[in-house]
């Protein structure tokens, strides 16, 4: 049973690791500030989020995982919460997103548009 728990552990862990790692990779690469609050939130509450569940099913019955629930239950609540009041306030302050406009298709010689 206890290679189980640290079977579900490892898969948490290495996931919450993974998300955080494209997160970071999101907040690095993408072209504008909206699109990088996006990478940002998802580091922060998904990545975050499944590092807390693995440490949970390690802590076991104990006010460890009293703490732990807490921690995720703020971080679910502010993460999002802190993303969209960045994002509003970037929009009220002038802040447009980068759009890509559809290009515009190029017919050969005999096709029909």
């Amino acid at each position: 049973m206890n290679w189980m728990l640290d079977a579900i552990t490892w898969v948490l862990l290495l996931g919450g690791a993974f998300f955080s790692i494209v997160g970071g990779i999101g907040i690095v690469r993408l072209p504008d500030f909206f699109a990088r609050l996006h990478g940002g939130g998802i580091t922060d509450t998904l990545g975050a989020g499944l590092i807390l569940l693995g440490l949970m099913f390690q802590a076991g019955w104990s006010l460890a995982l009293v703490k732990l629930i807490m921690i995720l239950a703020f971080l679910f609540v502010t993460s999002p919460t802190a993303c969209h009041a960045l994002a509003h306030a970037a929009l009220s302050n002038g802040l447009q997103p980068q759009l890509v406009e559809p290009e515009t298709q190029t017919c050969d010689e005999g096709q029909q548009p």
